[in-house]
């Protein structure tokens, strides 16, 4: 089926977004109601890492769904300064909006996002009523304690059972009181986190701490929405967001709440860079569209 893709620039508070929208024959013969919008978060732009942004909007087009990729603000060749992805909701609202312009027959959004861009996704879903469903990738989670207690549970332990570690050790190419002296660092700031865990939150109205991980438990269990989880085996990243969800207790229930879904591939790392892993997240994320596209009477609450 013929693919159709074009630029498209949008405003977005005084700066020039720069996206490209893939649409197929299918999309404009049967248009439904979906589209899917795909986020992009960290030092990226709208070609993705190993070009996995272009590969799935391609792949979910030629399925008959239109989507649009796009550059926030200060990233590849959209204008102004990235405002960080806690300040994203302005940039994913415009290109909903633009989206949404291009494609009159659009009633509802699927947004996609991977590592902080999944984080923004769950900031900011609230605040976007053309959004039905997410679908996000290794969420960013990234905090002092977490981020040491996972990496003392999954990078830590699993050397402890690495022969190659070992070897080395051996060899002399391990230098002992340094790592040790890393290892007890860490350790102690575990501890120091569990006995003050208000250390690096931010403060919220009315003096309660807080930060941006506990707006993203909000929203996660806010959106009323369906949503599917996407978790890589081999990232710290995605470690560090199962471990934290386990040990928050509002998310700690998440995945047994009615719409939510979580796939694990135990074999990807952060960016799925296999082609086999990139063609089982664009395999999975087509089955999340036709369940909700088969719902055509469905709207968030």
């Amino acid at each position: 089926m013929k693919l159709c893709e074009r630029g498209l620039r949008f405003d977005c508070q005084g700066d020039s977004l720069i996206g490209v929208l893939s649409e197929s024959a299918r999309n404009r013969q049967d248009a439904g109601d979906l589209g899917v919008l795909i986020a992009v978060g960290g030092p990226q732009y709208r070609a993705g890492s190993h070009r996995q942004f272009v590969l799935l909007a391609r792949r979910l087009a030629t399925a008959g769904y239109p989507v649009l990729r796009f550059d926030v603000r200060g990233m590849g060749d959209s204008t102004g300064e990235f405002p960080g992805f806690e300040a994203l909701g302005p940039d994913l609202e415009a290109a909903s909006l633009a989206l949404q312009g291009a494609v009159p027959a659009l009633r509802r959004l699927v947004l996609w996002g991977l590592c902080d861009a999944a984080s923004a996704a769950l900031l900011h879903a609230s605040a976007m009523p053309a959004l039905a469903g997410l679908v996000l990738l290794n969420p960013w989670v990234r905090h002092e304690s977490t981020h040491t207690r996972t990496q003392l549970r999954h990078y830590y332990a699993t050397r402890l059972f690495d022969r190659a570690f070992w070897r080395k050790l051996v060899a002399g190419h391990v230098r002992v009181a340094e790592a040790m002296g890393e290892l007890v660092a860490k350790v102690w700031s575990v501890f120091r986190a569990h006995v003050h865990p208000e250390s690096g939150a931010g403060v919220l109205a009315a003096g309660i701490p807080v930060d941006y991980r506990e707006i993203m438990a909000q929203g996660a269990l806010a959106f009323r929405g369906p949503q599917l989880y996407i978790l890589s085996g081999r990232d710290l990243v995605s470690a560090e967001f199962i471990d934290y969800a386990a040990s928050h207790p509002g998310l700690a229930g998440l995945w047994s709440r009615p719409g939510v879904e979580r796939l694990d591939l135990a074999a990807a790392d952060h960016t799925f860079s296999s082609r086999a892993l990139g063609t089982v997240v664009e395999d999975a994320t087509l089955a999340f569209l036709a369940q909700l596209a088969a719902s055509p009477g469905y709207r968030r609450a």
